[in-house]
């Protein structure tokens, strides 16, 4: 089930506050950027890197998917075999608030390498 419009709104103000805030300074921002997406249950940070020819790729590199049943979010870290891992030192968080702090604070540099 994918979020409702209020929830919508509150993801994007507290996540798209955060991609905001780590956004590279606008003159590079056509071959470097950050977004967010939001896809049924999950928040997901990607980058957006121009490549030879002038197009772009996105790649993500932290997502956290809420579960209703239990309350919370749960981080996934993509790995270099392109598949969603757990985020081990915090596999889940009760506030979207505290999964940006997790990945601005990264100490395992998982999200930012």
């Amino acid at each position: 089930m994918a979020f409702s419009e209020f929830e919508q709104r509150r993801i994007a103000k507290i996540v798209g506050g955060y991609v905001d805030s780590r956004r590279p300074p606008p003159q590079i921002r056509n071959e470097l950027d950050l977004a967010f997406l939001i896809d049924k249950q999950s928040v997901i940070l990607y980058e957006i890197r121009q490549i030879m020819g002038g197009s772009h790729i996105e790649r993500p590199f932290a997502k956290a998917t809420w579960v209703k049943t239990q309350q919370h979010w749960r981080i996934f870290w993509q790995r270099a075999n392109l598949k969603w891992h757990s985020y081990e030192p915090l596999p889940e968080v009760g506030r979207l608030e505290d999964f940006v702090k997790e990945v601005e604070r990264d100490p395992y540099c998982c999200f930012y390498g």
